[in-house]
């Protein structure tokens, strides 16, 4: 169900959130979208957009944020596909209501994530973290890009 559509909660229906950037697409967002999946009966993947990328990682994804959007709509992992614009994750489930939140375990342990437990907790809100692609990242995916161009 790629497309997007907005889709009813049902009572037993366990909705989960997995929020990134998505830039370059590769096996680790594959990866994680697989996991959450597992875990959830209507997946909502947010992507983050362009400026709250920038603010957050210092620099703008390689790929606009329309099409990360196009690209994640037609994974058939994905039940509906959102912009995230807005500044915390809470706001995101103020419009979505999702009953559980994935991120990488690179969260886990952090300021961060133990910002986004608490923030969750206090609405019963489950988070779950799933292994980080260690080895295939936008990040190095980017590194690499940098350094042919530069050669």
């Amino acid at each position: 169900m790629g497309s997007g559509m907005v889709q009813a909660k049902t009572e037993a229906q366990r909705v989960g959130y997995v929020p990134g950037v998505f830039d370059m697409f590769h096996v680790g967002h594959l990866n994680i979208l697989r996991h959450a999946r597992a875990h959830c009966d209507m997946l909502i993947a947010g992507a983050v957009s362009d400026e709250k990328a920038a603010a957050v990682k210092g620099r703008r994804p390689i790929i606009p944020l329309a099409e990360r959007l196009e690209i994640l709509s037609h994974c058939s992992l994905v039940d509906r596909v959102v912009a995230e614009e807005v500044p915390t994750k809470f706001e995101m489930w103020e419009d979505l209501r999702f009953d559980v939140i994935f991120k990488g375990d690179d969260w886990r342990g952090t300021p961060k994530g133990a910002e986004l437990e608490a923030t969750f907790a206090a609405v019963g809100v489950d988070v779950v973290y799933f292994p980080y692609t260690v080895h295939t990242s936008s990040s190095l995916l980017r590194g690499v890009l940098e350094r042919a161009a530069a050669s």
